[in-house]
């Protein structure tokens, strides 16, 4: 730990007194149990929008094979689209408001409310616009035809019309865990799963007077769910239930500034990510049939999985990291990160190890092809037990948000990009083998989380 993370930020130091207590908890706390007590419902989060993918995959499934396919060609998009608002860019708008309550600039934390939500506003009709006009060519770009390119663009028509809303949700719910608090956007999308359990099938297969909208109706109750959460939020946010408030002032680029320097280039980070899998299974497609492109595919679903777990973790830190960096307390904002890293190593590296154990529990899930079982097998036999390399770099990522650094973990990012896909392509050129492509995938996994790990403890964030 360096000499001057003890010392940025705030030359003149931040009083205390001047604080508001939930502020002055996250900077005197103990690190461990403090962690602990915000992760604990923002991982609910996450397991409960996962499970409004899987909520309306099932109900979706029931329509037929070409409703189920369409609707895997349009996960792709909306999945960016949902890393990218809710970790990347709500990252910034956190780490935004941490650093400004940390410091103690109130004004300042309460003027980027309005404008993260004019950021989130803008960004969600840009998707709009974007997959309204161009869905239909880059549907069919990723394989889709006849019936199931119909369904995906009913279902995509329907989302993106009001991606909006997803914007806006994810923005608000980002102000308020921004201040600390991660238990009230959990309560909110929580009970939200709760209202798609009926609302989608309703609205999917009709009833009554409620006539039937098919793929469009997942679609549709979807954009309720969020058009809820985002009202609740607003309300929450005017009633002053938090420490920012929401007030008319002039637009600033500055303040725009201080979240797009973190959301924009976090969101290069999405898209590796995304890139990196999308590689690999290009790579396998040129080398073995669809059973092992499927395998593949499968066993890289966990890694998607792992994503929003570690956002558990990750949300908290952006908050923490950026609030302590806020208030002059370097050497606790770099080790409340160190914890958080090797937290989510921890849990990461126990899922990863458990599926190379046990491959067949995952996959048998999904199919019984024996080709995509012994590809998927391989697949994580091999990169499951990095995994929680995986995590650890993730982690880091979002403290470095905090701080507003994110050099070394793009950097990181590209270094997977090149190793995994790079690698993996002359490994797989040299050998024939997947085994061999699979290898560099789990080494890339390695350089991320090792490259972050080495950057952050030799104190970059404070040169």
């Amino acid at each position: 730990m360096t000499d001057t993370a003890q010392t940025i930020a705030s030359p003149a130091g931040v009083r205390l007194a001047a604080i508001d207590g939930r502020t002055r908890h996250l900077l005197e706390a103990p690190v461990l149990p403090l962690l602990l007590r915000m992760a604990w419902p923002n991982m609910l989060i996450m397991v409960a929008q996962a499970s409004t993918g899987l909520i309306e995959t099932w109900w979706i499934s029931k329509l037929g094979t070409d409703a189920l396919a369409g609707m895997a060609l349009v996960f792709p998009p909306v999945m960016l689209m949902t890393m990218i608002s809710a970790g990347a860019m709500g990252g910034g708008i956190s780490s935004a408001v941490a650093r400004a309550l940390g410091a103690g600039r109130k004004g300042e934390a309460d003027a980027l409310v309005l404008h993260a939500v004019v950021i989130n506003v803008i960004a969600g009709a840009g998707f709009s616009g974007l997959f309204l006009l161009f869905g239909a060519p880059l549907y069919r770009l990723l394989g889709g035809a006849g019936g199931e390119l119909q369904a995906a663009l009913a279902y995509s028509n329907t989302v993106f019309a009001g991606a909006v809303l997803i914007w806006l949700m994810n923005g608000l719910a980002s102000v308020i865990r921004g201040t600390g608090n991660m238990l009230f956007p959990a309560l909110v999308i929580c009970g939200g799963v709760t209202f798609l359990v009926p609302v989608s099938p309703l609205l999917i297969f009709g009833f009554g007077p409620v006539p039937a909208l098919g793929i469009v109706g997942g679609g549709v109750a979807l954009l309720l769910f969020y058009a809820a959460g985002a009202a609740v939020m607003a309300w929450y946010i005017l009633k002053g239930r938090t420490p920012v408030r929401f007030i008319r002032v002039p637009l600033k680029w500055p303040l725009f500034n201080g979240i797009l320097k973190v959301g924009a280039v976090s969101a290069i980070t999405s898209i590796q990510t995304n890139v990196t899998i999308a590689g690999a299974t290009a790579l396998v497609a040129s080398v073995a049939g669809v059973g092992a492109v499927a395998g593949f595919g499968t066993g890289a679903r966990l890694e998607y999985l792992l994503i929003p777990l570690v956002f558990g973790i990750g949300a908290p830190l952006v908050a923490l990291v950026g609030t302590n960096i806020g208030a002059g307390q370097g050497a606790r904002a770099l080790q409340i990160a160190l914890v958080g890293g090797g937290l989510a190593f921890l849990v990461t590296e126990v899922i990863g190890v458990a599926a190379a154990l046990y491959p067949q529990a995952w996959l048998a899930l999904f199919s019984a092809d024996p080709d995509m079982i012994a590809a998927g097998s391989a697949y994580l036999r091999m990169v499951g037990p990095f995994y929680g390399f995986f995590g650890l770099g993730m982690a880091l990522y979002f403290a470095s948000q905090g701080v507003g650094r994110l050099f070394w973990p793009l950097a990181s990012g590209f270094l997977r990009v090149a190793i995994a896909l790079g690698g993996g392509y002359v490994a797989l050129r040299l050998t024939g083998s997947l085994n061999a492509l699979f290898a560099a995938l789990g080494l890339g996994l390695a350089a991320f989380g090792l490259t972050i790990l080495a950057a952050v403890r030799s104190g970059a964030w404070f040169r």
